[in-house]
């Protein structure tokens, strides 16, 4: 078994593409394909299922998968120490934030900080953001729940009640606040399952003996907040995240104070030691010591 081999294994098996790994390790594709054909010949074992029209991972292929994406990082992240240095003049880190607005002061002192560093966030809801982190797919993520097992080193950033809102010409835009009874009664534009906003509103309704039903379900904070502006229903958002805007009015939920939307950033513990990972998580640190 060659390095080569596995490399060209884990590109495949990433991109979905004899063509595009050929592409990005700068090589043919018949090149790709010769390294996947003797690594399979060598050991007698399947790692893809080929049909004309695409390429997908065997049993065998995703554990071998699990095993690659390890290997590279950990070759990524010993390069990072050779060069630590260089590692802060430039690099990548990727962010997968269920809401970015939590980050941005963090990310405003890195980007000051280490301006050669090309930072890349991308949405995803809390289950996503963990997905991507476990998959070695992102460096960092913001959620808004520390996960409960012990593989994940977090820092605190927020912490914000979870707030309702209307457009402003909606009927209820003129009332002090809105009981759970009032929310059960309108029609209401909730995020996808998964969405921690969602959960923890649900959770806190039935706590208080109501259930919330989805008239509209949207996936993505900025969709709610479009279709809301249109006046089709109530919307909900942690206060940090409620973003002025003429077209919206907040209103408060009556006895709201203990939903309370934790806003935290989070990486694996396995790769807290990163140079980028480490600068970035040192600036939330020291930021979120500021605030206390």
């Amino acid at each position: 078994m060659r390095r080569v081999q596995l490399r060209a294994f884990h590109h495949v098996a990433l991109t979905g593409s004899f063509s595009r790994a050929a592409e990005a390790l700068h090589v043919t594709q018949p090149a790709i394909s010769d390294q996947i054909r003797k690594l399979e010949e060598e050991y007698d074992i399947l790692l893809f299922n080929r049909t004309k029209r695409q390429v997908s991972l065997t049993r065998a292929g995703r554990e071998l998968l699990d095993i690659t994406r390890r290997l590279f990082d950990a070759e990524d992240r010993a390069l990072e120490l050779l060069s630590e240095n260089r590692a802060l003049r430039g690099g990548n880190l990727r962010i997968v934030a269920d809401s970015a607005v939590h980050v941005l002061p963090v990310l405003a002192a890195f980007q000051a900080k280490y301006p050669g560093v090309h930072v890349q966030i991308r949405a995803g809801n809390s289950q996503q953001v963990i997905g991507s982190l476990q998959s070695y797919d992102a460096d960092l993520g913001v959620v808004g729940e520390v996960p409960q097992a012990g593989d994940f080193e977090h820092i605190l950033l927020n912490a914000t009640p979870i707030t309702a809102f209307v457009a402003a010409s909606h009927p209820v835009a003129a009332v002090a606040s809105l009981s759970w009874q009032d929310l059960a009664a309108l029609p209401l534009v909730l995020r996808e399952p998964g969405s921690k906003t969602r959960t923890m509103l649900e959770a806190a309704a039935a706590r208080a003996g109501v259930g919330l039903t989805a008239a509209i379900e949207a996936e993505g904070r900025e969709a709610v907040r479009e279709i809301v502006a249109a006046g089709a229903g109530v919307g909900f958002v942690s206060r940090a995240e409620f973003v002025p805007d003429v077209r919206l009015v907040e209103i408060p939920i009556e006895g709201n104070a203990a939903i309370m939307m934790e806003e935290a950033l989070i990486c694996l513990r396995v790769r807290r030691g990163g140079k980028l990972v480490a600068a970035f998580l040192d600036l939330a640190r020291g930021l979120a010591k500021d605030r206390a």
